[in-house]
């Protein structure tokens, strides 16, 4: 079995107008910024991006929102980005705001095949209008549901051609099991099976195809107070 894939451009010939798309990073480390490139040269638009946040303006999603190809974000933290905030105010871009533990639970609700959960967090604030909510031995809930996507892209630092994969430090990611597909553009390529291969992170059956890739960047998030 081989899962390689020749490029980028070919990973993302899959994907159609109006698809959900899990990406993975945060802040500006590990992004998977070669399989955005590509998506941003084909021109998808219409697209619904589940990301952590929306990078910056010349980087990461911040590229897909400058040339209007992103309709929907579902994000937790999304500053840093003056085009996000230009679209957002005109009601360009539609945004779902999500605190970052929920948003990581609905995610992995999501890969689970659990249909929604109970959670404090955003009890009596905007997060919670529209939602149930259920009042549980004295303390009061809002219930949420799953996100999946139909494809993921996510940056790996060591894979295999079966589909093994391993993250590089603080790079590693966490929307994980909540989409059908997932792409990853990985740095490193090594045996199956090998003593130096990928362990414990990501197993093939998660992952469909990779892309590897030698001008990926290495980004270190420094945000000063």
């Amino acid at each position: 079995m081989n899962k390689v894939l020749a490029s980028a451009e070919e990973a993302v010939e899959r994907i159609p107008d109006g698809a959900t798309i899990m990406m993975g990073g945060f802040g500006l480390c590990g992004i998977p910024e070669t399989l955005i490139a590509a998506l941003h040269q084909r021109g998808t638009k219409g697209l619904t991006v589940i990301s952590n946040n929306a990078g910056i303006d010349d980087f990461g999603i911040g590229v897909l929102l400058r040339a209007r190809q992103v309709r929907k974000m579902i994000s937790t933290y999304v500053g840093e980005n003056k085009e996000f905030e230009r679209q957002y105010l005109s009601g360009e871009l539609e945004v779902e705001l999500v605190p970052q533990g929920t948003f990581a639970e609905r995610i992995r609700a999501g890969g689970a095949g659990i249909g929604g959960f109970f959670t404090p967090t955003g009890f009596g604030t905007l997060v919670a209008e529209g939602k149930e909510t259920r009042l549980i031995d004295g303390t009061p809930y809002v219930l949420e549901k799953p996100l999946t996507a139909d494809f993921a892209f996510v940056k790996g630092w060591k894979g295999d051609r079966v589909g093994n994969l391993v993250y590089r430090k603080s790079a590693r990611n966490w929307l994980r099991r909540g989409f059908s597909c997932a792409t990853s553009c990985r740095g490193r390529a090594t045996k199956s099976g090998s003593r130096n291969g990928p362990r414990g992170h990501e197993t093939t059956v998660y992952h469909e195809d990779r892309r590897p890739t030698k001008d990926a960047k290495t980004n270190v998030y420094n945000k000063s107070s």
